[in-house]
């Protein structure tokens, strides 16, 4: 699959539904994917595949991810710049 197909299939996964989530992956997808390792985008990846409402928890910070990738990866996208 080529870059352009592969960040356009992501783009479509990293819409939620909610603005909040939505604008929260896309700006990892934008800022950081590019730069990322294949452990990273793995983890990514793997939160592409999690529950809206388990992801609203997360960033919220209501909650945090039992797994120390996951919760990684949410950490560094919310400290992400906006």
């Amino acid at each position: 699959m080529s870059d352009d197909a592969e960040l356009r299939r992501l783009r479509w996964r990293c819409r939620r539904g909610m603005r909040e989530l939505d604008q929260l992956m896309l700006r990892y997808l934008d800022g950081r994917w590019a730069a990322a390792d294949e452990a990273e985008r793995s983890l990514f990846l793997r939160l592409l595949d999690t529950e809206d409402d388990k992801l609203w928890r997360w960033f919220m910070g209501r909650e945090r991810p039992e797994d120390s990738g996951l919760d990684g990866i949410v950490q560094r996208i919310i400290d992400l710049p906006h």
